[in-house]
């Protein structure tokens, strides 16, 4: 069973992945409500994949994806992201994340990102 890490700062919105990744056979082992906290939470639980919004106050997806990078270049992050971020997916794309769902989630394409990020 794959352990995921979700980060975002909105809680209704990791209650919601949470829900989808725990119907489809995936166990949430952390939550995070900024980037500081996705980096201190990554190194600390080792998950297999990271669900990052790219949109949160001190430090935002894109920052903490880097730093997660940077501590391990094998790390798997899927980004999150409102419609019209395009701009800013591309640049998490190219910072290294493998895939990115798009808000409000649609369980089966959260789900497939998440199998496809995975392998």
């Amino acid at each position: 069973m794959s352990k995921i890490l979700i980060v975002d700062d909105a809680a209704f919105m990791r209650m919601m992945l949470k829900d989808i990744l725990s119907k489809n056979g995936f166990e949430v082992i952390g939550e995070a409500a900024n980037g500081d906290e996705a980096v201190q939470k990554f190194v600390e639980l080792s998950p297999d994949l990271v669900t990052m919004d790219i949109t949160m106050p001190l430090c935002d997806g894109i920052q903490a994806l880097k730093q997660i990078k940077a501590k391990n270049a094998n790390a798997k992050v899927v980004m999150c992201s409102a419609m019209g971020q395009q701009a800013m997916v591309i640049e998490s794309i190219q910072a290294g994340a493998k895939d990115f769902i798009v808000k409000p989630f649609q369980a089966d394409r959260v789900v497939e990102a998440i199998r496809k990020a995975l392998i």
